[in-house]
């Protein structure tokens, strides 16, 4: 599949939201639950990022330019940190509006319609976080792994609250609801703390992770030892879905330019086929320079 056809996810994930926040309000307005009331507002702003995993994902699928030698997969950063900036904002709007349910609880009405309502909206994300999450490490797309995570995050936090409704309904503890909506707001700040991480390491040229370093490190050793070469300066960085290495390629003196570069050319061909979406940079220099 093409990286512009992935966009086909993030509409999935736009109608997914709409149908969850139409859902959970009225298992709000059923109820008058701020638990149920702060995973409505969760819900909101998984519409605002699916939308721009929309915009993200057809910046990141534009050809490289001459403005853009590399690219432009590094667009999948800003989804991330705009993401996390959002949860950030709905956690203060939850947190807000409990605290003031927690000096003046209220009590609940039509529970049983309302967790009924809030249970088909948590199937749906179940669903579709899943897709997500597939679709993301199947095609190596980052805006959608991490779209695919937060909706996985959404369906812990709606089990969350309606067991906390329920809890409510069985005890008669009012005040457990706000409690309940205020431990939502913490958990989407650590969740939007971690994306907006993800997004700052990745605009700051991180390496990829250990794992995959590994591999392509193994390769060069393989080569190394099968041939007459040896390797040093090995670095790495992750832009996007893509994944760039360079390496240093040392050779003895009165090897051919022609043996050299086949040489090379098997070690990226190793590494590309080993790691999809890698490009390897090979600078080669014989053993007295």
């Amino acid at each position: 599949m093409e990286r512009e056809n992935l966009t086909r996810f993030a509409w999935l994930s736009i109608a997914a939201a709409v149908v969850t926040i139409s859902l959970k309000s009225a298992a709000y307005w059923f109820t008058g639950s701020v638990g149920l009331l702060s995973d409505a507002l969760e819900s909101l702003i998984n519409l605002a990022a699916a939308i721009v995993a929309l915009f993200t994902l057809k910046i990141a699928a534009s050809p490289a330019d001459e403005e853009h030698a590399f690219g432009h997969d590094k667009a999948e950063y800003f989804s991330s940190g705009i993401e996390g900036t959002l949860i950030f904002i709905a956690a203060l709007s939850i947190a807000y509006t409990a605290f003031n349910r927690l000096l003046m609880p209220q009590p609940l009405e039509q529970i049983g319609i309302g967790l009924i309502v809030s249970g088909i909206a948590t199937a749906v994300n179940l669903i579709v976080a899943r897709i997500l999450i597939k679709a993301g490490n199947d095609h190596h797309s980052l805006v959608l792994e991490a779209d695919g995570h937060h909706l996985m995050t959404d369906v812990w936090t709606s089990v969350g609250v309606v067991i906390g409704v329920g809890l409510v309904n069985l005890t008669g503890w009012l005040r457990l609801d706000p409690i309940v909506a205020i431990l939502v707001a913490v958990n989407i700040v650590w969740t939007g703390f971690s994306l907006i991480k993800r997004s700052v390491l990745g605009l700051m040229d991180t390496a990829v992770a250990p794992e995959i370093q590994t591999v392509a490190e193994e390769i060069l050793k393989t080569h190394a030892a099968n041939t007459n070469i040896t390797f040093e300066n090995f670095r790495s960085r992750q832009s996007g879905a893509k994944k760039f290495f360079y390496v240093d390629i040392q050779f003895p003196n009165d090897w051919s330019i022609r043996k050299v570069h086949d040489i090379a050319d098997e070690i990226e061909q190793d590494i590309r086929e080993k790691i999809p979406n890698s490009i390897v940079f090979t600078h080669l220099e014989p053993f007295d320079k």
